[in-house]
């Protein structure tokens, strides 16, 4: 049996005369964690409900959980959870009244023991009889996350689903995420949270539409062959500011007490550095992190096109 969960090509989405997503091909198999990352508008979450079935492509042609997204659309949404960015659960019920609502619903059969069930893997049991309109952001996340698994899907859409949660709550969070991976169930989930992308399997990136990378995070920031040092001292800002206006340096950022200076060739930038900065300055070479590498697609992929 194939361990595909999601397999399409060249997909293209229009809204009138925008060209929403572009030649869009992506493959996600069982039980991995696939983040989508990209500017508001770049075509993420339009690319996730065209894989999902959720909405139809304009060309392209894919399967998702063996069922083709252009002909078995319906047949595909019985087997997804989708949980959108809102809370749409119903404030005046509890915790446990909202899923029996749910499998009431949707008939689902021995609702009782589903809801039990999911009231447990999801650590909600204690919290059960609490109303759901008095739940912190992060509760409401799990509420909500409990409710679109409760059919025992194979595959898990979640658009932003921690955004304004809490640091403490967004860990527990993606906790569950990697205990339902390990049980089989993909997960598509977008965010702008880089922290949030590291805890992925894979990840994709996406930009005015187009695919610029997607793979593991160590894959993604090998590719784009870049090299980052780390400066520490005083006058960082006046130091950045004279950087920047040499070529050869691609981006540069301060974080804290340190700033931190990427070029695609070392040599140059050990070259301006040696020459730059003054004996004051302490500076090593760093490993460059995922933020640095999408700033710098994201960069190149702006200045090599116009839309």
């Amino acid at each position: 049996m194939s361990d595909v969960c999601i397999e399409v090509s060249n997909l293209n989405k229009y809204f009138g005369a925008n060209h929403v997503v572009k030649d869009f091909s992506l493959t996600v198999r069982k039980g991995e964690i696939y983040g989508f990352l990209g500017p508001n508008g770049s075509g993420k979450t339009t690319s996730i409900r065209m894989m999902c079935g959720l909405i139809t492509p304009d060309s392209g042609k894919g399967h998702c959980l063996g069922m083709d997204i252009f002909t078995q659309r319906e047949q595909i949404k019985h087997h997804i959870g989708y949980m959108t960015q809102h809370f749409s659960m119903w404030g005046n019920l509890t915790i446990r009244e909202n899923l029996l609502f749910i499998t009431r619903i949707y008939n689902l059969v021995r609702g009782k023991a589903r809801v039990d069930q999911t009231l447990e893997e999801l650590g909600l049991t204690s919290r059960q009889h609490q109303l759901a309109k008095f739940l912190s952001g992060g509760w409401k996340q799990r509420l909500a996350l409990a409710a679109c698994t409760l059919h025992h899907p194979a595959l898990l859409f979640l658009d932003e689903p921690t955004a304004g949660v809490d640091p403490k709550a967004r860990r527990e969070f993606w906790q569950i995420l990697h205990q339902l991976s390990d049980r089989g169930i993909s997960t598509l989930v977008s965010t702008h949270y880089m922290d949030e992308a590291e805890r992925c399997h894979k990840v994709a990136y996406l930009s005015y539409g187009h695919l610029l990378a997607n793979g593991s995070v160590g894959s993604i920031i090998h590719q784009q062959n870049l090299t980052t040092v780390k400066i520490s001292g005083k006058r960082l800002t006046e130091l950045e500011n004279e950087l920047l206006k040499m070529p050869g340096i691609e981006q540069t950022v301060i974080f804290g007490n340190s700033l931190f200076v990427t070029a695609k060739d070392e040599k140059v930038l050990n070259l301006i550095l040696s020459h730059a900065v003054a004996s004051d300055y302490e500076f090593c070479k760093v490993q460059t992190t995922l933020e640095d590498a999408f700033t710098w697609l994201m960069k190149n992929n702006a200045k090599n096109n116009k839309y």
